[in-house]
């Protein structure tokens, strides 16, 4: 798999995006430029996993990519905060 330079900046950009959008909505801030980036291409997996699975199609762009990205990172952030025990109700 050849990745050309300008998909390689997508990427980031759409990852640096998703993630500080899921910051934002799951916790309230961000998590820093490397961790949004982390948690929106992570989370860009999830959302193509999942939204198919759920019915969602959501076409095709910048924007669509962003949404996906977001609401998988937002998945992936619930989880975290599951696991970790962290939530509104949990202990932390």
């Amino acid at each position: 798999m050849h990745l050309s330079n300008e998909s390689i900046i997508v990427i980031l950009v759409v990852g640096l995006i998703a993630g500080w959008l899921a910051g934002r909505i799951v916790r309230g801030a961000g998590f820093g430029v490397i961790g949004d980036i982390a948690i929106g291409i992570i989370g860009a997996f999830i959302g193509d996993w999942l939204l198919p699975r759920a019915g969602v199609h959501l076409g095709s762009g910048t924007i669509s990519l962003i949404i996906n990205a977001t609401v998988g990172a937002i998945v992936l952030l619930l989880i975290i905060r599951l696991v970790a025990g962290g939530g509104r109700f949990g202990g932390g």
